[in-house]
């Protein structure tokens, strides 16, 4: 198979059929809810909080609160409370299972729970989506993070509803450099690799530096896409605030890092510093008006159409710009 990643493909124009690019239709059927764009911010201390998870669900976006510090049976509870949707993060601990446990006892059932963890092709996982389903039967389960086709078909045999793709790819993670395993630079290429076996939704998770990054992964299987460094550092981020010689930063950092841990140990993310963009909302509209001029390009009215478009490699062997169906 051809190796490639988003800085190295150029989706091609089909004719278009809209007058405008804001008949273009950007939303997404996810879970058995429609939201405004295929993107989630990453389930990262620095980029959600509960405070921007209430926001994202009350606007209609999606959104995965992560599961650091944070009694997930209070978030539902308060979630519920708002009449909004719940979409939680579990690991694969004891603690995790007593959490699934009592959210059964008071019947506080999230409608989303992301089993999140850097290697998610585990028994552990296994055996966490089998308690959950037993426990919890109407959540929808979404497992990780995987690499390969095998991962995803044994993902969703062991009963998972979506699998996130990506290992490593993400701008504050190391894994290849601390591993020597992962996807981080080849991100894209991975994501076509699983999606090829995949029955049910893929999360592309890592790898995204622009917004033409999210047509290419809709074009290639995803349907959503998990960013990090493009939400993190506005206004309303949970990381801290941080002047450089006059220039306002917020921290972001890896679930992996010694930041978020607390320790240096099993680390496999860092800290960098993103300069402050600016409000959320701004930044999802101008993400949705891309992502509808990505739909308009691709001759279509609606964000499954991108899936239709030819591509080129740019580059390397490829220099000549192989046409790909």
């Amino acid at each position: 198979m051809e190796i490639f990643d988003y800085d190295q493909i150029l989706l091609l124009p089909r004719k278009c059929r809209v007058q405008s690019r804001s008949e273009c239709d950007a939303s997404i059927d996810f879970g058995g809810r429609r939201f405004k764009l295929p993107v989630v911010p990453s389930n990262m201390k620095t980029v959600v909080d509960e405070a921007l998870s209430r926001w994202l669900a009350q606007n209609g976006y999606f959104y995965v609160m992560h599961r650091f510090d944070l009694d997930n049976v209070v978030f539902v509870r308060e979630m519920k409370q708002h009449g909004l949707y719940a979409s939680i993060s579990l690991g694969v601990k004891a603690p995790d299972y007593a959490t699934v446990d009592q959210l059964a006892a008071e019947g506080l059932a999230p409608e989303y729970i992301t089993i999140d963890i850097a290697h998610g092709h585990a028994d552990t996982v296994r055996d966490m989506i089998r308690h959950i389903k037993a426990k919890l039967p109407q959540s929808f389960v979404i497992a990780g993070n995987v690499a390969t086709p095998e991962a995803v078909i044994d993902l969703e045999t062991w009963g998972a509803d979506a699998t996130k793709v990506g290992v490593g790819p993400g701008k504050v993670c190391i894994t290849k450099l601390k591993t020597g395993f992962g996807t981080g630079g080849w991100q894209l290429s991975a994501l076509k690799w699983c999606a090829r076996v995949a029955t049910k939704p893929i999360i592309a998770d890592g790898g995204i530096r622009s917004h033409g990054d999210i047509a290419k992964s809709i074009r290639f299987g995803a349907s959503m896409v998990m960013i990090g460094s493009l939400f993190a550092g506005h206004e309303e981020s949970p990381g801290n605030t941080v002047e450089v010689e006059g220039a306002l930063y917020k921290e972001y950092y890896g679930s992996a890092s010694d930041f978020n841990k607390g320790e240096y140990r099993h680390v496999e993310g860092k800290r960098i510093l993103e300069p402050i963009k600016g409000k959320l909302a701004d930044t999802l509209i101008e993400m949705e008006q891309d992502v509808q001029s990505s739909i308009s390009y691709a001759g279509g009215t609606k964000l499954m159409d991108v899936r239709k478009v030819n591509y080129v490699i740019l580059g390397g062997d490829n220099a000549g710009e192989h046409l790909f169906m």
